[in-house]
């Protein structure tokens, strides 16, 4: 193990664009259901839905967040709806299997989506049986990352230390919050369109392209 991640007791990782290549667009895939939703919801255009769920993306953290806040939507049912979708373009990648069980420690995912969601997309990759726990949207009382909230409900329900936690996330907005609590964080700088264009870079502290390279390269490989 790399000496400066030695210390390192927990494993944590999101999951959509940092478990599997952001090329496999399956975010895309979801965001056409999450403005079918709108506009059927809003009975509006499909522009003008599109326009309405980004803004509602931005500033509220995630498109459900802003929906349950302004319209009071039933979650469970956005949710299953968004998430039904094709997971063709998914794929094992047996490096990143592999250098994930070698890890030591407790391996965790922490995600804006739902367990049921996570867990096909898991199955899909083939690390199904890889983690220990998923924490979702639900456990986190729909206050998503990067809510403070989010991650302190993440540590208290898994029994998570920040100071011995890492945190793997392509969206590295959603890892400020996690330095901030004394946890190691690793932005997976991927080409996602979530990604930042912040110049203050601080609060990251491992800039990588792919988890599966990077784990066999900390893990001595």
């Amino acid at each position: 193990m790399l000496p400066a991640l030695s210390h390192i007791e927990s494993w944590i990782f999101d999951l959509d664009n940092t478990l599997y290549p952001a090329s496999a667009d399956l975010f895309g895939l979801i965001d056409v259901r999450m403005g079918m939703y709108v506009q059927r919801l809003l009975g509006c255009s499909a522009e003008e839905a599109h326009r309405i769920q980004k803004n509602l993306f931005h500033e509220h953290g995630t498109t459900l967040s802003g929906l349950m806040r302004n319209h009071r939507i039933d979650p469970h049912e956005f949710l299953d709806f968004v998430h039904d979708v094709e997971m063709d373009a998914l794929e094992e990648d047996r490096r990143l299997i592999e250098a994930v069980a070698r890890l030591p420690g407790r391996k965790l995912v922490f995600t804006n989506g739902d367990a049921n969601y996570a867990s096909r997309v898991l199955e899909k990759l083939g690390l199904s049986k890889s983690f220990e726990a998923i924490h979702d949207i639900h456990a986190c009382a729909y206050q998503p990352k990067p809510h403070a909230a989010s991650y302190d409900s993440m540590t208290k329900a898994l029994n998570v230390d920040p100071a011995t936690a890492l945190f793997v996330e392509d969206m590295a907005r959603n890892l400020k919050p996690a330095k901030a609590i004394g946890m190691t964080t690793v932005w997976v700088n991927n080409g996602s369109e979530q990604a930042t264009r912040d110049a203050d870079r601080s609060f990251i502290d491992f800039e990588i392209s792919d988890v599966g390279h990077w784990l066999h390269q900390i893990l001595g490989e």
